[in-house]
């Protein structure tokens, strides 16, 4: 069992995490349950892919990021806002999980800048206010945050990496620990073996050389950003733990770089 922690522990779980077959959203119930204070950031950009397709968009990444002009941020903020988030929170509740569906909108959580104009809607988040979550936390609830924000002097919306999302979360509240629960094991090296621990060179270095590339370039860089993160695959049996206690995946360390 682990213990709850004096300071919150953000999970960021992506869409490859969200199918039948895994045991994720069990095992953070069970540690919610157990009275660890978990701040739950999701994704869903495989869902979000699959109604583009239904409507007959295409879709396209820079850097890992996806490329949102107008009538794709429709969808992606009716996929992760709506969809995508009230599944999660449903499925926490059936497990006996006070869960709250929250998105970066809600109190002004996640205030943004635009990204880049090659991106389009994609925002930078400038602002954080946790205030919110932090009351929730306190009452025993379980945020669960859709990555959207709003920009800093406008009603805009925009779509967010939903892992740059949880490193600069994880950071304002002070988190215990930051864990990115994905769809490979960790980030590997050159000769394609596990890497347990990356620093801020070493990470630098491999995506200079295109080792590391898509969409693990956000999870490192934020993962640096937060100070400290782990990046596990979280279709294992037993993987929330297992990150937790820093025994799979990769560490990837700010400090001593």
């Amino acid at each position: 069992m682990v213990r709850p922690a004096r300071r919150p522990v953000v999970v960021k779980i992506g869409g490859s995490t969200l199918g039948t077959h895994d045991t994720t959203i069990a095992e953070l119930a069970a540690l919610a349950r157990d009275g660890l204070p978990l701040v739950i950031v999701h994704g869903g950009g495989k869902t979000i892919t699959e109604w583009l397709a239904r409507l007959g968009a295409s879709t396209r990444f820079v850097r890992g990021l996806r490329v949102t002009d107008a009538p794709t941020l429709e969808t992606v903020v009716a996929v992760l806002g709506g969809l995508v988030n009230t599944q999660i929170v449903a499925e926490l509740a059936a497990r006996g999980v006070p869960a709250v569906g929250l998105s970066g909108v809600d109190d002004g959580l996640f205030l943004v800048e635009p990204d880049d104009p090659d991106l389009g809607f994609v925002g930078r988040v400038v602002e954080c206010n946790v205030g919110l979550v932090r009351q929730l936390l306190a009452a025993g609830r379980t945020p669960v945050i859709a990555p959207i924000g709003r920009g800093r002097a406008s009603e805009q919306l925009y779509n967010l990496n939903g892992d740059t999302a949880a490193g600069v979360l994880a950071r304002a509240l002070g988190a215990e620990r930051l864990v990115f629960l994905t769809e490979v094991a960790g980030v590997r090296g050159p000769d394609g073996a596990l890497i347990s621990t990356l620093t801020a060179a070493e990470a630098q270095r491999l995506i200079g050389q295109g080792v590391i590339a898509g969409g693990m370039i956000p999870k490192v860089e934020a993962g640096l950003a937060a100070g400290e993160a782990v990046i596990a695959d979280g279709r294992a049996p037993g993987a929330v733990v297992a990150a937790l206690q820093g025994t799979a995946g990769t560490v990837v360390r700010a400090v001593g770089a």
